[in-house]
């Protein structure tokens, strides 16, 4: 059984926090918490979950078994210090190597621009923040970690695409599995590989759904469309405002700007946001082993960071006459240089904001989306919007045709869908029903989902007893002249497999061959033997000639037998005289009474020949 809350992301964006127990009576319940975010759009008590879910008594350490983060945007991060400073939780928390080091950048820029720029109190500060990283393990891709050195509670990261070191987790528990997807791409872009996993088939694969009902145009084309705007409004003199995060989209835009001002000899300034992004190219140096393999293979020849058209972001160029683009963070205008730009450039038609992200409902940036001329900032301040707004999805967030891809690559028995909105999400939930023909679920906030999991129970498989039924599963080599019908050609999902299960105590139970399950054990052999009395109707039988009844019926048999042997089932022998028929162990004779019967006999080895044989007679030899 695995039990599952969202703290966090339960058809809404924002806030990640996502609860599960999982195990059975032989591993203990194991309880984690997948990711630990902020909401972007709320400044209250509601911009953290809401963790009196886990323990009314702040005792949540000895509740969670662990904490894993997915990658280290603050929707899935944000709440961290908090949770491990303010609230007391002293237990393990696992990221990769990526988001450990990012992690604390950002947490700091959002800790100085809510208590130093806003005035709030009853924060987390910067040694907390340190002293919270500290507790951190970092993961590798495809590392297996044993948690608190538990046998029964296994994690493993793969790659997630998204940003930088963002990674998909596999958690095993006992015979149990879950993977939580965090935030992820299917596609590859101009830095960044596309996600992967191995066919893990887990119990529950919690995935998000950010662009759930979305199927977007090809990349080539979006790319083409964002430089042509850019370049239409700068040669007319106009500015262009490109809000993004400090990582991830800033990256793959300032490459492609960088490119296509290097490929056209522009002389327009191009900026970003000083400060934060340029630490964070840094670390895309740092950890250049993360990125796609174009940037891997060019690395020693030319950095792809190291831009030579763009430079860092002043305050002073605000006021400066001209053309110009700027990038400048947070991605969704509620913070930041981005929003102070915004209200500066905003009320001017030949200036231009292209929104190239998701924005959180309530942000400055859903409201421009939206097409409100008139945003009131605070009580007091009041925007009047007359720029061009331009939405160009270069989200990195996998749309519903990834999503769908995932599933079919990731095969699990149950999907949960988190981080989207109601609507979207529960659109894409039918179509995952419908298509993929598996349950899914996309519970609320604070709503509990029970899924119930098969027991499986382990068992080894002796080497020569696998080897001996993998070689009978081998198919014949079509022959040159044979036409094959590729699309009839499926991959085997099982093989099945006879042998003796032997269990003993405290032991894994052991599946083997009849000769080595007799030695293990020095039992004596006794084989079993099987017989049964085939009774028919005399008078349905054709007597055309003037042979004996049971004697014709006997010949009718061996007609239809030996058809059936030779065009199915290949390599039998079938031996016959004037009162019986040989196949294998299996005897079909005339009985020694009479009557209008047959003796049928075989040994236990030859069952599934026998029940194939028996099904033929029953068709012609009606009672």
């Amino acid at each position: 059984m695995i039990k599952i809350i969202p703290l966090g992301a339960g058809q809404d964006v924002g806030r990640s926090c996502i609860l599960i127990s999982i195990g059975d009576d032989s591993t203990g319940i194991k309880n984690l918490m997948f990711d630990c975010g902020m909401h972007m759009g709320y400044n209250d008590e509601r911009r953290f979950p809401d963790f009196s879910y886990i323990s009314k008594t702040n005792r949540f350490t000895e509740q969670l078994d662990c904490i894993i983060v997915s990658h280290f945007h603050l929707d899935h991060c944000g709440a961290l210090p908090y949770f491990t400073e303010m609230c007391g939780y002293e237990g393990p928390i696992f990221m990769t190597h990526p988001t450990k080091a990012i992690c604390p950048i950002l947490l700091e820029d959002y800790r100085k621009i809510t208590v130093e720029r806003k005035g709030e109190t009853n924060f987390f500060t910067s040694q907390m923040i340190k002293d919270c990283m500290k507790k951190v393990t970092a993961v590798n891709l495809h590392q297996t970690i044993k948690v608190n050195g538990d046998d029964d509670l296994e994690i493993k990261a793969f790659y997630a695409g998204h940003v930088l070191g963002a990674a998909m987790f596999y958690v095993r528990v006992g015979t149990q599995s879950v993977v939580y997807t965090g935030d992820y791409n299917m596609t590859p872009d101009r830095h960044l590989g596309a996600a992967w996993i191995d066919k893990v088939r887990p119990d529950l694969l919690i995935t998000e759904s950010t662009y759930a009902t979305t199927i977007r145009d090809s990349k080539r084309t979006r790319e083409r469309d964002f430089l042509k705007k850019v370049h239409d409004c700068v040669t007319q003199g106009g500015k262009v405002l490109i809000p993004v995060f400090a990582l991830g989209r800033a990256q793959e835009l300032c490459i492609l700007i960088e490119t296509y001002w290097e490929r056209n000899n522009l002389n327009v300034p191009v900026y970003f946001s000083a400060g934060m992004t340029e630490k964070a190219n840094d670390y895309y140096k740092l950890f250049i082993n993360w990125t796609n393999e174009k940037i891997k293979n060019t690395f020693v020849q030319r950095n792809m960071f190291d831009f030579k058209h763009i430079k860092p972001w002043d305050r002073q160029y605000l006021d400066l006459p001209g053309p110009a683009v700027l990038f400048a963070t947070p991605g969704m205008l509620h913070i930041g240089t981005s929003l102070e730009v915004f209200k500066k450039w905003a009320p001017y038609p030949e200036n231009m904001v292209i929104m190239p992200g998701y924005c959180v409902a309530g942000t400055v940036g859903a409201k421009v989306l939206n097409g409100d001329k008139e945003i009131y900032i605070d009580a007091y301040n009041k925007i009047n919007v007359k720029l061009q707004v331009k939405n160009l999805s270069f989200s990195a967030h996998a749309d519903a045709k990834g999503i769908l891809q995932l599933i079919k690559q990731c095969d699990p028995k149950n999907v949960m869908l988190v981080h989207g909105e109601k609507a979207k999400m529960e659109f894409l939930q039918e179509k995952i029903k419908r298509e993929c023909r598996i349950p899914c679920y996309s519970p609320a906030n604070g709503e509990t989902t029970i899924i119930d999991t098969p027991l499986s129970i382990p068992v080894d498989v002796s080497v020569d007893l696998l080897k001996r039924h993998l070689t009978a599963q081998k198919l014949p080599l079509p022959t040159s002249d044979d036409k094959i019908d590729i699309t009839k050609i499926k991959p085997v999902n099982g093989i099945p497999i006879q042998g003796i299960l032997t269990m003993e105590p405290d032991q894994i139970p052991k599946l083997m061959d009849v000769n080595e399950a007799i030695r293990d054990t020095n039992l004596p052999l006794r084989e079993l033997t099987f017989e049964f009395i085939k009774s028919f109707d005399p008078n349905k039988i054709d007597t055309s000639t003037r042979t004996d009844i049971r004697t014709q019926a006997l010949e009718n048999v061996y007609e239809k037998v030996r058809k059936a042997l030779k065009d199915d089932v290949n390599e039998v022998e079938i031996i016959k005289n004037s009162s019986q028929i040989k196949i294998r162990s299996m005897l079909i004779r005339i009985s020694d009474k009479n009557s209008n019967s047959f003796n049928i006999s075989w040994n236990y080895k030859d069952e599934n020949l026998a029940n194939y044989v028996m099904s033929i007679i029953d068709n012609i030899l009606p009672e």
